[in-house]
């Protein structure tokens, strides 16, 4: 059976997974490619991921394997739905938990209305200007890198669509909200924007990614789901 687990998996699979809070998205490919190696006896194996999750963020990632590495630009392409909690009345550095916060803003004016009414300013093509602790690349170095040595680069701003957007609750200072947006879009630059829309501030406390195109978390694999498969495979 070592020989058809080889062949599926360096013929190419598509796999979704439920990337866990805290860990990378090189943690999952990681992961991943040990276990098929491990199950396997596979010495190499071409694993890649069809975009990145930050550690603060849980969710969909769609993960090929062998041949099907090659579909991973087509899968980076398609829109992403996210279901986002955003913290109002204070800021972070960062835009979300990974750094304190660093100021304090009114939020007694924010109504429900008012969210609904600023949400709706978001639908369409926007200009939005990624997060200093990014990986966007800044003259090589990765933007993250400036801003932990507390150095301040600019960002130039990139367009991106927002094609649907729905307040699912509003309870002071959380605010939970659906989106589904084009690529390269940072929930957290929008978690910043949202803020500043609101004549307040916020920051992104959570954060996961729920479809990706048509493909669902609800379908995804988590680990230990994966190890059972590749056991059951192993024995069929």
């Amino acid at each position: 059976m070592e020989d058809r687990g080889r062949n599926i998996f360096e013929e190419g699979q598509v796999l979704l997974f439920n990337k866990p809070l805290y860990w990378t998205s090189f943690d999952l490919v990681n992961k991943v490619r040990i276990m098929i190696r491990s199950a396997f006896g596979i010495k190499k194996i071409k694993v890649g991921h069809a975009g990145t999750l930050d550690p603060l963020a849980s969710g969909l990632m769609i993960i090929c394997t062998g041949r099907a590495t090659k579909k991973i630009d087509e899968f980076r392409d398609l829109d992403k739905e996210y279901f986002a909690t955003i913290h109002l009345g204070e800021t972070t550095p960062s835009f979300d938990l990974e750094t304190e916060t660093d100021n304090k803003y009114p939020t007694d004016h924010i109504t429900e209305e008012f969210v609904k009414e600023t949400l709706g300013s978001f639908l369409g093509e926007q200009k939005q200007v990624p997060p200093m602790y990014s990986a966007k690349l800044i003259a090589g170095k990765r933007a993250y890198e400036f801003a932990r040595e507390g150095i301040q680069k600019e960002l130039e701003p990139v367009t991106v669509f927002f094609r649907e957007i729905e307040l699912l609750s509003f309870d002071i200072p959380e605010t939970k909200i659906r989106l589904v947006c084009s690529k390269g879009t940072y929930i957290r630059s929008f978690a910043r924007d949202f803020g500043l829309a609101l004549k307040s501030g916020s920051y992104l406390s959570a954060l996961e990614r729920t479809a990706i195109g048509s493909y669902h978390v609800n379908k995804a694999y988590d680990i230990e789901n994966f190890q059972e498969y590749i056991e059951q495979m192993q024995q069929n």
